[in-house]
């Protein structure tokens, strides 16, 4: 390659090795996607969020394959880029992660690093999958997300909320409180011994007013 061509661009692109790649990209996104749903976290619709995940991983793939024979091409990357600005709402730092190894894939495929790329990308994937089955599985049916929202006349207060919910879990962490002048919601992570302690934290919140409104959510529910 002499410098003529590498700065003006004029490097042809090996169709079938592109075609390649470009399937390549599209099989582990898709991996990537029933991966994340599965084995991810996020109490975001997993499901949705991981739908982007082959356009993204497809998209990186075909503008590194196009600007790494070009100096100009490059530059005028860097500079697309400048003016341009992601503004997805990242609620975790699971879905940026997830969204860095979809780009990192795209990188490694559009420079034709396959075997890198390959064996790099099935490291991780195992690791997410024995991270969640070697640990998490003993939390799996404990941790719940619960939400507890309250309207007047007897709207609740947050200090009843979490005495009765002391008294039946075994923690109790509050993520986001709201009051306003008619209603109350509160949003906890809480774990339980056994579902008969779910059973007694609903019963006696209950208990403490006629408008209360008990929402228990799964993390493994969310897909």
């Amino acid at each position: 390659m002499d410098w003529e061509s590498l700065i003006l661009g004029t490097v042809d692109i090996d169709i079938w090795a592109f075609l390649l790649n470009l399937a390549l990209s599209a099989v582990l996104a898709f991996i990537l996607s029933f991966v994340y749903g599965r084995y991810g976290d996020s109490l975001s619709n997993r499901k949705m969020f991981a739908r982007n995940f082959v356009l993204l991983t497809m998209t990186t793939m075909v503008i590194i394959t196009v600007v790494k024979s070009s100096l100009a091409l490059s530059l005028g990357l860097v500079g697309a880029l400048s003016i341009i600005r992601f503004r997805a709402a990242i609620k975790e730092p699971e879905e940026l992660a997830y969204l860095f190894l979809a780009i990192s894939v795209g990188l490694g495929l559009g420079a034709d690093q396959r075997e890198v790329t390959l064996i790099a990308f099935a490291v991780i994937v195992l690791l997410i999958i024995a991270r969640k089955k070697l640990f998490h599985k003993r939390f799996e049916s404990q941790n719940l997300h619960l939400t507890v929202a309250s309207r007047s006349p007897v709207k609740l207060e947050l200090n009843q909320i979490l005495t009765t919910l002391n008294g039946c879990c075994t923690s109790v962490k509050m993520k986001r409180f709201d009051e306003s002048k008619d209603l109350l919601e509160a949003s906890f992570t809480v774990e339980f011994r056994d579902y008969s302690d779910i059973e007694k934290a609903k019963a006696e919140l209950e208990k403490l007013s006629d408008s209360v409104k008990i929402t228990f959510l799964d993390y493994q529910g969310t897909y």
